[in-house]
């Protein structure tokens, strides 16, 4: 029995459509209790304060957020008796303004982008003496994943090495965090960052304008460790959406843009590093024919490039947007 629904923050490892000669393995975070990645972050934001005696229950707190980590902190904020406010931009989903509702924060929209929300959110800690926890600068982002995320990953592989790392890039609490505790393990590992073909400050320096939620907020924030990075992928957002609603509709996934995303960028390096020599199986139910005797994996099976990436949303949180019609 899980003492609060905090303890049941987690997710499973499932290995996902893949090129010959490689296996491509997504973290699907959706299973975590308010639906993301960012519950691990946020989790370990608020306890981290606690910690350090900056805050306790009955304090109030403030956020800017394009929705993920505000739901997450909402799930903490309720559990641990917080008041919560949230300030994101009005582009972002009517379901996530629903859902932080429904956790009991109060919502405040600002017209334009992540960078206007953390003004205002800026402006209001200021006026009112809430506490910012401050996703983007905040260590606590990075150490979530890198003491959940990355461990996870690797109990899920069960002795496989990892080739590559695939991540998308919004506050860089996930690529950095995983990303360090993955190649302590594996040295040799790729760390492949993902962002919006239309918004790609990773790759030029220069921002633009995209309509992702949730990734590529235009600025490469003081968490991304950018020295972890061996390459960048830019991938535009009507493949995310197609590559979405294909794991939807032949995989029985439901995921989001920067998922989609993921899910296309894993592809690519896959691609890459495939050594369809090795005759990796095809479908999942084919690796039950490739387990030992002693319970191990055959070495044609383990042999095979494994690349792991992230899928951090569900999809019913864009379901206004049109992307599955």
């Amino acid at each position: 029995m899980k003492e609060s629904i905090l303890d049941a923050v987690g997710s499973p490892l499932v290995r996902v459509t893949s090129p010959e000669g490689a296996t491509v393995a997504a973290k699907v975070e959706s299973f975590n209790p308010g639906g993301s990645a960012k519950d691990r972050p946020a989790r370990e934001m608020v306890a981290a304060a606690e910690r350090a005696g900056e805050i306790s229950p009955g304090d109030r707190l403030v956020e800017p957020t394009s929705g993920n980590t505000g739901i997450g902190l909402a799930v903490v904020a309720a559990a641990r008796g917080y008041d919560l406010t949230i300030v994101m931009p009005a582009s972002k989903s009517p379901e996530r303004r629903q859902l932080l509702k429904a956790y009991g924060a109060e919502v405040e929209l600002v017209d334009g982008k992540m960078t206007d929300a953390r003004e205002r959110a800026d402006a209001l800690a200021a006026e009112t003496g809430a506490v910012q926890l401050g996703q983007f600068e905040n260590p606590a982002n990075v150490e979530a994943h890198y003491r959940t995320t990355g461990p996870e990953i690797l109990e899920q592989v069960e002795g496989r090495e990892i080739d590559a790392f695939v991540a998308a890039v919004g506050t860089g609490g996930t690529i950095t965090g995983t990303g360090k505790r993955l190649l302590e393990e594996f040295p040799e590992m790729e760390v492949v960052a993902v962002e919006p073909e239309e918004n790609p400050v990773l790759s030029t320096g220069e921002a633009g304008d995209d309509d992702y939620q949730g990734m590529g907020p235009g600025f490469v924030s003081d968490l991304t460790d950018t020295d972890l990075l061996d390459s960048v992928e830019t991938v535009a957002l009507e493949d995310a959406e197609a590559e979405a609603r294909r794991l939807a509709r032949e995989e029985g996934i439901l995921v989001g843009q920067s998922s989609g995303a993921a899910s296309v960028a894993a592809r690519r390096v896959a691609e890459r590093l495939a050594q369809p020599e090795l005759n990796c199986p095809e479908v999942p139910e084919e690796l039950g024919e490739l387990v030992a005797s002693d319970g191990g994996v055959s070495d044609g099976y383990d042999d095979c490039p494994l690349v792991v990436t992230v899928f951090p949303d569900s999809g019913e949180r864009y379901l206004s947007t049109g992307m599955f019609e």
